[in-house]
């Protein structure tokens, strides 16, 4: 009768231990394994702070400080773009400001994305802020660096123990920060710590080359466009007759008809090589696909597209278990766009690693063969094109665009030789963030060997991964 259940015997003065009195199951047949060999202390002895993120609304105006969210936290790391700022004093924010190799953790969500743990690298002068359902942790690098807590809190016996101290209710998941200080934490010898160190910073030196590579690209493609000299009408008030206005366009919110989207359109469709409907220049794949019920698949959502277009990770889940909407297949070099307002900058190349995955009916797949991918991609997500993305957004409840006004969007014709560099370009920038990742994933592994058959062999490892990399 009892056969497949797990099972754990505790006495009552066990849980009386706790801080929160935990009796339900999942936290005692859940405990995660511990190497009897190794010295372990909990987090919450080894750090200096702990600390709440800011309570406070945010905004896409750039008004106030960047701000760190949930989701903003990939790969171990925090991202190296954010997209929303918070309004606050100068003394709020130097109480709430990040430090290099602050520890972040994402202490409510959905219980995907609960105990989701980064750290913050600072880049150049600018400083960030971070929001309240993420908790900064501040370790004693004497006992632990950040490096090694981030790498722990992210291997499966970290996330094991976070989850099973997570408490659920029917839309969140929230795990108590005093709760992720019980964890016990294998203290390792310094020279992994350290290893694991260096993968951290060489990790972090090439996304920045990656992002920088990106960049370049975009700068090409904003050069090509004649974007360099291109001012915006500073004029408010844009005329238009009704024959030009609603007989045409069938809008007539004033929000459509700003004079900045007039000069956008402009720009493309005054483009040198031309330009042509996205119908014409583009295969659109709309045709639903139906998941196998025991097959296992690789699901990508918005939350999965990162800020300079690559898909950061995904959800793998039998079909059974996916959502409704999973029913968008990609291969690989096929371009996803969200279709959403205020998350139109979500576009992503899909990579080999990615193919035959799924993603959300939210995004537009498309692919071509006058324009090649890593073109798309930058084109897709330039200001020009995002611009014109947003005019033909329309809904009430969620905004959005249609995919007859998608369909009607114009394209440039970019010139093949652009296309050709912005290409490479972008291809060496994924290759570097592979890098980036594959050294972290090296990281993390390191410590679950560590934790499973000695730290000898963990550094043994590392070494390697380093050396192969270098």
């Amino acid at each position: 009768m009892l056969e497949g259940l797990e099972v754990e015997e505790v006495e009552l003065s066990e849980t009386f231990k706790n801080k929160d009195f935990r009796i339900d199951s999942d936290f005692w047949t859940k405990e995660p394994y511990r190497n009897p060999k190794l010295k372990y202390d909990k987090i919450g002895n080894v750090l200096i702070k702990a600390q709440y993120g800011i309570s406070i609304s945010m905004n896409e105006d750039n008004v106030g400080y960047p701000i760190y969210r949930m989701n903003e936290i990939h790969n171990m790391l925090t991202d190296l773009d954010v997209e929303k700022s918070a309004d606050i004093s100068k003394e709020e924010f130097i109480k709430f400001k990040l430090k290099d190799r602050d520890v972040l953790f994402n202490r409510t969500n959905s219980y995907e994305w609960v105990g989701r743990t980064g750290l913050y690298r600072k880049v150049e002068k600018q400083e960030y802020t971070f929001a309240s359902y993420l908790v900064r942790f501040v370790p004693d690098e004497n006992i632990v660096n950040p490096e090694y807590l981030t790498a722990f809190l992210n291997t499966k016996y970290g996330i094991r123990d976070i989850k099973r101290r997570s408490r659920q209710s029917i839309n969140q998941t929230n795990v108590n920060p005093e709760e992720v200080k019980e964890i016990l934490l294998p203290i390792l010898n310094k020279s992994i710590q350290l290893e694991i160190k260096n993968c951290f910073d060489t990790a972090h030196e090439s996304r920045l080359k990656s992002k920088q590579l990106y960049q370049q690209a975009e700068t090409l493609l904003l050069e090509t466009l004649g974007l360099t000299d291109f001012e915006l009408s500073s004029d408010p008030i844009n005329i238009k007759s009704f024959k030009e206005s609603f007989l045409e366009t069938g809008r007539l919110d004033a929000e459509y008809y700003q004079k900045k989207y007039d000069d956008y359109l402009e720009l493309i469709q005054n483009y040198s090589s031309g330009f042509d409907q996205l119908a014409s220049v583009c295969e659109l794949k709309d045709k639903n696909y139906n998941p196998k019920d025991n097959i296992e698949y690789k699901y990508i959502e918005l939350a999965n597209i990162g800020t300079s277009g690559d898909i950061t990770d995904c959800t793998v889940s039998r079909g059974v278990d996916l959502p409704s909407r999973a029913r968008r297949l990609v291969k690989a070099d096929d371009v996803i766009i969200s279709s959403i307002e205020g998350s139109l900058s979500s576009c992503a190349l899909v990579t080999e690693k990615y193919n035959k995955a799924l993603c959300s009916t939210g995004f537009y797949v498309i692919n071509s063969k006058q324009i090649n991918s890593e073109t798309l991609l930058v084109l897709f997500k330039s200001e020009p094109m995002q611009n014109i993305l947003k005019q033909n957004c329309s809904g009430t409840i969620l905004t959005a665009i249609n995919k007859n006004e998608f369909q009607n969007i114009p394209i440039p014709l970019i010139k093949i030789e652009i296309q050709k560099q912005i290409k490479e370009k972008i291809t060496e920038s994924f290759r570097l963030k592979q890098q980036s990742e594959e050294l972290l994933e090296a990281a993390k592994l390191a410590v679950e060997i560590a934790i499973e058959k000695g730290e000898n062999e963990a550094i043994t490892h590392l070494k390697n991964q380093l050396k192969v990399k270098s």
